[in-house]
């Protein structure tokens, strides 16, 4: 079990997606993001969301995703940030999303 000051480490922000490419090295199906978090730039990211996404519904979603973790290596790829999700119906991971557009970088609290 984990306590509040644990969890109060870990670094959960908004940002959008700006880029999505077909990421074909990848052991399973998955996209390469470029996701936006305002002040905090820009970071990559790979997602294992090609069951219930394409690249169009993604493009300019505004997703939450831990920005704290070391880099990731998959494939000849570095991912910068683990977008936040859930397995959906199928198997496939559904991402969670807000409602209503917000700055990028806001925190999650």
């Amino acid at each position: 079990m984990i306590n509040i000051n644990d969890f109060k480490k870990v670094e959960l922000r908004v940002g959008t997606i700006i880029s999505v490419d077909e990421f074909s090295e990848a052991e399973k199906p998955a996209f390469k993001l470029k996701i936006d978090f305002g002040r905090f730039g820009i970071k990559q990211s790979s997602a294992q969301v090609t069951e219930h996404y394409s690249s169009d519904d993604l493009l300019k979603e505004q997703v939450v995703a831990i920005v704290n973790f070391p880099p990731k290596k998959i494939a000849s790829y570095t991912s910068e940030v683990l977008i936040l999700g859930v397995d959906g119906h199928k198997g496939g991971i559904m991402l969670l999303v807000l409602d209503k557009p917000i700055q990028n970088g806001a925190k999650i609290s």
